[in-house]
């Protein structure tokens, strides 16, 4: 369930990672919506991976479980912000199907 703090993180994270300069985001002087969602995937990928990484070196005794926790915490941020942009594109989509024509 997603609550009004998990939603706020998740859309400060879209916020910070749509304003990266993207290197083949800009079409007609627009940021382009496909690539902030690659970006976003990339990003909670990236942190994923940094997080299995950090269990698997506190498993061998190589780092602190703040470290751990750190990672973790920053990989569940990642995962949110992308369930949130496909809640709203979702959403977005299921309000155009219900359009009129």
């Amino acid at each position: 369930m997603m609550t009004a703090l998990a939603a706020a993180k998740a859309y400060a994270a879209a916020q910070s990672s749509a304003l990266k300069p993207p290197s083949a985001a800009q079409e007609d002087g627009g940021l382009n919506f496909g690539a902030m969602v690659k970006t976003a995937m990339n990003d909670a990928m990236t942190a994923t991976k940094a997080a299995e990484t950090q269990i698997a070196a506190n498993v061998a005794g190589k780092a602190e479980l703040i470290d751990v926790v750190t990672a973790i915490s920053a990989a569940e941020a990642s995962l949110e912000t992308v369930m949130a942009v496909r809640d709203q594109v979702i959403s977005a989509y299921q309000e155009i199907m219900r359009m009129p024509i």
